[in-house]
């Protein structure tokens, strides 16, 4: 039997078990068409993104309805916004999703047992768990991107002084470091740990890993970096 693991708690410790027949479908592109007069065929507008995908496990409780199913709601429903989400069909994968329910169930064997199905809606991407790996650099090198879907980094900088990092085409100058600083590419912010950093650092663009190989380097006060690539498909 399958199960399910949300906000770091595994479903089968409330007697759930899942089907992943509705785990495999993928995102809708986020773009428009415009028809103009004269013109054969519509011409597309992208909005460079994907949008949100529903993603429901047809479930059950095996055994301890009332207690279980009691459990559940709380598991389920205290914790507002997106968590992490994971299912034993696709172990190398990970979503961001969040459950806002309803849970509706159909009592089965004399109400011992019930059948439900858990929707969440979820951020389109499938994280790999092998983009969590941290890649240290004391030199410069490379970082080879396997799937077709540009990567936003959390990339940490250590250093004695000013120096100047470059991924790619990307050049960052940070100005000064206290030990480390934590790029985070997705959301375009310098930290370190509750202190903000951003007036440490010029980065009019923040670096991504795009498909395929992407050189890195770094100069000055810079003494290593690590990079948690975040790899992610649909």
């Amino acid at each position: 039997m399958n199960e399910l693991i949300y906000n770091g708690k595994h479903s089968r410790d409330f007697g759930i078990y899942i089907s992943g027949s509705g785990t495999f479908n993928s995102p809708e592109r986020d773009a428009e068409t415009i028809s103009i007069p004269g013109k054969n065929g519509d011409l597309e507008v992208s909005h460079n993104r994907f949008k949100n995908i529903a993603v429901e496990y047809p479930a059950f409780i095996v055994s301890k309805f009332k207690d279980n199913a009691a459990a559940a709601r709380v598991w389920l429903l205290a914790a507002s916004g997106y968590h992490r989400l994971e299912d034993t069909y696709h172990s190398e994968y990970f979503r961001l999703g969040r459950f806002t329910g309803p849970l509706d169930f159909d009592m089965k064997f004399l109400n011992r047992a019930g059948e439900f199905k858990l929707q969440f809606d979820c951020k389109p991407q499938r994280f790999l768990k092998s983009g969590e790996e941290v890649l240290m650099f004391t030199a410069a090198g490379s970082i080879y991107n396997s799937t077709e879907f540009t990567a936003l980094p959390l990339i940490r900088v250590y250093g004695t002084a000013a120096g100047t990092l470059t991924i790619g085409n990307t050049i960052v100058q940070i100005n000064a470091i206290s030990e480390y600083v934590d790029l985070d590419c997705e959301l375009q912010d310098a930290f370190k740990g509750s202190t903000n950093c951003n007036g440490n650092v010029y980065a009019p663009n923040f670096p991504v890993l795009s498909p395929g190989g992407t050189g890195i380097s770094f100069s000055g006060g810079i003494t290593k970096i690590e990079i948690k690539p975040r790899w992610w498909t649909v």
